[in-house]
């Protein structure tokens, strides 16, 4: 704070207006999955040593001394001069304050004059609406935002999230860039709910084409979050600190080590991006924008449009942001070809040509959902382009070709991490998910499946019939877990995890139990054994004896929110319950009721 004691620090405000002793700084802001720059957010700072070094102590003293509308215009003065006289390329992120931007619109301060001395395009400006209660003028504002937009000016809103930089502003505003607080990028990797919150924004971000920056990036694992959740930039000490001469770092060291760190990932057994990767699985993460037209423009302008888009195949028709129609390169190359249809057509309106029945996907629709919709839809197949939507409204085409290639990446990851005998997610999707239930801070149960009696039986009728008793367990306890809700995983052999959120899971286990073994009975039926719950088979020594079918043992361990603080913590619960359960005769549902401090310690394996 500033000591109102002493108002020698206030004076120095005025000395440094008189004497220009602010300067700039920079921070570079990344596209992260093109390897390329933004731009920069140009930030002001006071002399070197002095104690209005920072901006918030030279602000918090000019608002004291009633300049701080001076000192904010003089501080786009140096920026916007010095990112000029550095020759730094990409897009001026400028902070300015609602009262900043009144004023200047008063003729206080000509940004657009001041570009134009710098040598610098309108279109090159990002003004960032800083923090402030903005409901008392925010009305007078707009016109303003409005004049300075025609001119090529774009906004961002900064801070979303944080004090007055709300969903409404975005609504008055409708900014090209959005910046979100810094408080939803730390720790992202581990909190599932901030990993929720930034996937939300990107979503609306989508449906209002503004592009979403990440702020407070300070370190590869929150980076490599962020852009699995599908965040176009990042900006952050882990890219890059503010200086004044900025190092111009070769941004594709940052993509390497983002390779690296999946690679490590894959390594370890953990699936690239984890729970952040917002849009794996949806048609979103086939999005690519491409330019539309209305219907009333001519078959000669989109003859013209493919000509200098070699890449396009399917243009999208679009009346008022809704998707009416697709025209495609090789029908239209095709009807001009014909005599005088170019001659005759060219000049009328692209309806005329366009298909008005093309493929419309919503963006959060399956990939799977999407494939069999191709295929089974006539007139469209896989190898046509389709449109994607956001609650009807256009956002941009999907191809084909990078719908295969993101079906067999999820094949390929699906693979790596289900077990080859009942297809269930592994080791690493389970404590990955335990992961997930814990940082939701509600309560859940784990129960731990294991077969009692299971060696004997496979050594008596081999190895496929055990393989059997392994799928029908499988099967059991699948049929008592709630899609979307539950989580069941296969560890290996025969051994089985289940993680219930469904509040009646004690009856779905006693059910499991009783299921289970009435499909034992079943088995040992088809092959022609006694249904009695027995079976003779030979022992190792060749004579025969009566053997107890295999029994399901279910350990189960109740997390409450704070109790366990690892998934290894809880790993250990279930495995001790399970231990407990087997140690009763026939089936059994074993919960562990004691809180970890009661429990004994036991040696780690």
């Amino acid at each position: 704070m500033i000591d109102q004691a002493h108002p020698e620090g206030l004076d120095d405000v005025s000395e440094l207006l008189l004497r220009a002793e602010l300067s700039a700084v920079f921070q570079p802001i990344l596209w992260m999955h093109d390897d390329m720059l933004l731009g920069y957010e140009g930030l002001i700072r006071g002399p070197q040593g002095s104690p209005l070094r920072t901006p918030d102590r030279l602000f918090e003293a000019a608002r004291a001394r009633s300049l701080d509308i001076q000192v904010e215009h003089r501080a786009c003065q140096v920026v916007i001069q010095r990112f000029a006289a550095l020759n730094l390329p990409g897009r001026l992120f400028l902070n300015v304050s609602p009262m900043a931007l009144l004023h200047a619109a008063d003729g206080a301060l000509d940004l657009i004059a001041l570009l134009a001395e710098a040598g610098l395009n309108p279109d090159r400006l990002v003004i960032e609406i800083t923090e402030q209660d903005q409901g008392g003028f925010w009305a007078d504002l707009l016109p303003a935002v409005t004049r300075l937009r025609a001119k090529g000016v774009q906004f961002a809103i900064d801070d979303l999230g944080s004090g007055f930089s709300n969903l409404g502003r975005w609504l008055d505003l409708r900014p090209e860039f959005i910046k979100t607080d810094k408080m939803f990028t730390a720790g992202i990797q581990d909190d599932l709910l901030r990993q929720q919150i930034l996937r939300s924004i990107c979503d609306i971000a989508i449906i209002a084409g503004a592009v979403v920056v990440a702020e407070g990036v300070e370190t590869l694992d929150e980076l490599a979050c962020v852009a699995d959740l599908g965040v176009a930039c990042a900006q952050g000490y882990y890219i890059e600190r503010p200086v004044a001469q900025p190092y111009r770092t070769h941004w594709s060291e940052l993509s390497a080590r983002l390779a690296e760190r999946r690679l490590a990932d894959t390594q370890e057994g953990l699936e690239p991006g984890g729970a952040c990767d917002g849009t794996e699985g949806r048609a979103l993460r086939l999005l690519r924008r491409t330019p539309c037209v209305a219907p009333t423009v001519s078959n000669e302008a989109v003859f013209e449009l493919f000509r200098q888009h070699p890449e396009l195949h399917t243009i999208p028709v679009v009346d008022d942001d809704v998707p009416v129609g697709a025209l495609t390169r090789s029908n239209l190359i095709e009807r001009f070809s014909l005599p005088y249809q170019r001659e005759l057509y060219g000049a009328k309106p692209c309806r005329l040509f366009m298909n008005a029945a093309p493929l419309i996907i919503d963006m959060h629709t399956p990939l799977m959902t999407l494939s069999r919709w191709l295929a089974e839809s006539e007139g469209h197949g896989l190898v046509h382009d389709f449109i994607i939507t956001g609650q009807g409204r256009y956002l941009g085409i999907g191809t084909s070709q990078d719908l295969l290639q993101a079906l067999n990446l999820l094949q390929q990851r699906a693979a790596q991490h289900a077990n080859p005998l009942t297809q269930l997610p592994g080791n690493v999707p389970i404590d990955r998910q335990v992961k997930r239930f814990l940082a939701d801070g509600q309560p859940f149960a784990v129960c731990y499946a294991d077969l009692d009696d299971f060696k004997p039986f496979n050594d008596a009728f081999g190895y496929r019939r055990g393989d059997d008793v392994i799928r029908l367990l499988g099967r059991t306890l699948s049929a008592y877990t709630v899609t979307g809700q539950d989580f069941l995983g296969h560890i290996g052999g025969d051994d089985f995890i289940l993680l219930f959120r469904s509040r009646d899971w004690r009856e779905r286990c006693r059910r499991i139990l009783d299921d289970f073994s009435k499909g034992m009975i079943q088995l040992l039926a088809e092959q022609g054994q006694a249904a009695d719950g027995c079976y003779e088979a030979q022992d190792r020594r060749g004579e025969r004896r009566r053997y107890d079918l295999p029994t399901l043992s279910l350990g189960a361990v109740q997390v409450e929110p704070g109790v366990y603080p690892s998934h290894h913590q809880i790993a250990q619960a279930a495995s001790e319950a399970k231990a407990q359960a087997k140690k009763q005769a026939g089936p059994c549902l074993y919960v562990e009721r004691r809180q970890p401090e009661q429990r004994p310690a036991t040696q780690a394996a």
